[in-house]
């Protein structure tokens, strides 16, 4: 009779495979020592058990992809939560099939929702045998609902979404992650770790209500969240407690996950997919990726910001700006971390080229340093055409260290995300910070996103407070730390850090960002940072790189490995639903103080040479005409 426990030494040596499994395939597939493969994945997803681990893995390493996503929810339905074996013999195999391929696999999985097939059907529902677990509202509503709620509830299914806090239900849940690491797959992507309030009827409910999450925020608040709290009133400091409380609780519940899986696979990887960005929703859901960032490997975003549906098809042009305020804000808040876009590019528009659409969201994720993960209509699986996801995955991969080595600041203006400002005034909080970086990419300044995290490190000339109202005691200092040292601080909106004006120190109540994003129009036709010359003025900034373009290309300036890039993503003359073409860009000049070697490498070409021309005492390099979008680096 064997042992039901597995001898350590067993353990130990599986361990070892596992970690010298992840070196090989680092090498194999030229991930920088000081990176990993999220860094530099070219992601498709698959449905696993409807087509075999093995034609999986081979459509995929046909199309470029370096990082399949398989779609195999194990807690996520009733059914498999209660037994895994099918799906973990599954999962093993996929991820057995894409080492042989040198390729990386990772497997979905629900967070707090769970789906019970046919529930019309069976007495063996979830919300049947535990209504004890169910999310509620303030009034005691259980989240319950059934088809037709959401594309992805069939008729007659059960959708349910549970409170972190059930205990025996989130013992049993890491007991899955716990065998999904132990079958050597790369990574887990855990999608809607979400307190339910996206449904229609649920969106102002603020849950949940239920008696274990009111339980535990008694204990470490000693209030009681049915009665001692004016729901959804920013200006009741109990109701900010409970807003703080519902975002701890996501992020510790992806903590626990990380560290459960790493418990079985030191190099096995967590990936949550969030929708909410930088804007109020994150509050509302609870999930809120500054806060999710430090706990996970890398963060799959579904980011919906824009206009169109949310499809690349139907942006307009101050939709595009918007999203790049996004994803560079995501950028900052990874600290070196991977940021993995799911959009979606085309659904089907009678006047757009879904290939044009395609190449457009793939521009614009990649000159902002995201990962481009292509899928169709609102689908994860699939492509809109797969010789064109070909065609940039091949692409990416020849040039991927210009894009995905880490980029470090060389002279910006800062630009200060204060999440507890989002959290208590998103709206006023937004439209200053977002308005600030438009303004300085369309005026193609050096910017640099700062938060809380790496306030204290910030080393450029100024530092832009846009309406920020609720800063902690450390912010405060940090930031007196700096003006006291020589920074520029301009303090737009409300004065949160009670900052006097003075020599480094220059206060507008009226903010000039908000104000800028405000005159702009859809098309950007009247887009013209000049409106706010006096604001660029007041910066006192001039960077090493004098860009010369129109203010419908998007900049964004860093140093990678040792040398200034210059990423331009053109947004000029796209229309929503008409046009995915961008009006090619003439006459990009960069103007530099001293001689050197510039290159030039336009989105989906070839890298080419650009000679300069001495003016007075700097020299000038004329980019060839930007199509779609490129990227420019200066060797000395």
């Amino acid at each position: 009779m064997t042992s039901s426990k597995t001898p350590r030494a067993t353990i130990v040596c599986a361990l070892a495979a596992l970690v010298c499994l992840a070196a090989a395939l680092a090498v194999s597939q030229g991930v920088p020592t000081d990176q990993n493969w999220t860094n530099y994945v070219r992601i498709g997803a698959y449905g696993l058990g409807k087509v075999s681990a093995d034609k999986i893995v081979a459509a995929a390493t046909a199309s470029k992809v370096s990082g399949i996503e398989v779609d195999n929810d194990i807690p996520g339905r009733y059914e498999s939560f209660r037994d895994p074996t099918a799906k973990l013999n599954d999962i093993r195999a996929l991820a057995e099939n894409a080492h042989r391929a040198n390729n990386r696999a990772f497997v979905y999985i629900a967070g707090t929702e769970c789906i019970t097939a046919h529930a019309d059907q069976t007495p063996h529902s979830l919300a049947k045998e535990h209504p004890d677990w169910l999310q509620r509202k303030i009034t005691g509503e259980p989240a319950i609902f059934g088809g037709g709620t959401a594309f992805w509830i069939a008729k007659g299914d059960e959708d349910v979404w549970i409170s972190p806090y059930a205990a025996e239900w989130r013992k049993l849940y890491m007991e899955r992650v716990r065998q999904i690491a132990g079958t050597g797959i790369d990574g887990i992507y855990i999608d809607i770790p979400y307190w339910m309030t996206h449904f229609e009827g649920w969106e102002n409910s603020w849950a949940s209500f239920d008696d274990a999450t009111v339980t535990e925020f008694r204990r470490r608040t000693g209030l009681d969240a049915r009665h001692d709290l004016k729901l959804g009133d920013f200006a009741d400091a109990n109701f900010r407690k409970w807003v703080d409380f519902r975002i701890e609780t996501i992020t510790d519940f992806l903590r626990e996950i990380d560290q459960t899986a790493k418990s079985v696979n030191p190099d096995i990887k967590t990936i949550p997919e969030i929708y909410p960005g930088i804007e109020e929703e994150s509050t509302r859901v609870g999930a809120d990726v500054y806060s999710l960032y430090p706990v996970v490997d890398a963060i799959a975003h579904e980011y919906e910001f824009g206009g169109g549906d949310h499809m690349a098809s139907s942006r307009t042009p101050l939709d595009w700006f918007e999203y790049q305020a996004g994803m560079h804000s995501f950028r900052a808040f990874a600290q070196g971390k991977a940021t993995w876009i799911l959009n979606y590019s085309w659904d089907g528009d009678r006047k757009i080229d879904a290939r044009e659409a395609m190449q457009n969201l793939a521009m614009s994720q990649l000159m902002a340093g995201a990962n481009f993960w292509d899928a169709p209509g609102h689908s994860m699986a699939g492509s809109n055409d797969l010789a064109t996801r070909k065609k940039i995955f091949g692409w990416i991969a020849e040039h991927q260290a210009t894009f995905y080595r880490p980029r470090q600041p060389i002279q910006p203006v800062g630009i200060y995300f204060s999440p507890k400002t989002r959290d208590y005034f998103a709206q006023n909080f937004i439209s200053s910070y977002r308005g600030c970086l438009i303004l300085l990419m369309q005026a193609h300044r050096e910017f640099q996103v700062v938060t809380p995290r790496t306030l204290a490190e910030f080393k450029g000339e100024a530092l832009i407070l846009p309406d920020v109202r609720e800063v902690s005691d450390a912010e405060r200092g940090a930031v007196k730390i700096l003006a006291a040292a020589g920074t520029r601080i301009l303090v737009t909106g409300q004065n949160g850090v009670g900052l006097a004006a003075g020599a480094n120190v220059e206060l507008l109540p009226d903010c000039p960002c908000r104000r800028y994003q405000r005159s702009l129009d859809a098309n950007l036709e009247k887009a013209d940072p000049q409106q706010a010359n006096a604001f660029l003025a007041a910066l006192r900034h001039q960077g090493e790189i004098d860009i010369t373009a129109s203010p419908r290309v998007a900049t964004s300036i860093a140093m990678v490995d040792g040398k200034p890039h210059i990423f331009l993503a053109n947004f000029d003359g796209l229309r929503s639903g008409k046009n995915a073409v961008p009006t090619t860009q003439k006459n990009i000049s960069l103007r530099l103080r001293s001689r050197a070697t510039v290159r030039y490498l336009p989105f989906l070409g070839s890298t080419r040479a650009i000679r300069g021309t001495r003016e007075g005492d700097q020299f000038v390099y004329w980019l060839p005409d930007v199509a779609r979008g490129g990227v420019a680096w200066v060797e000395k």
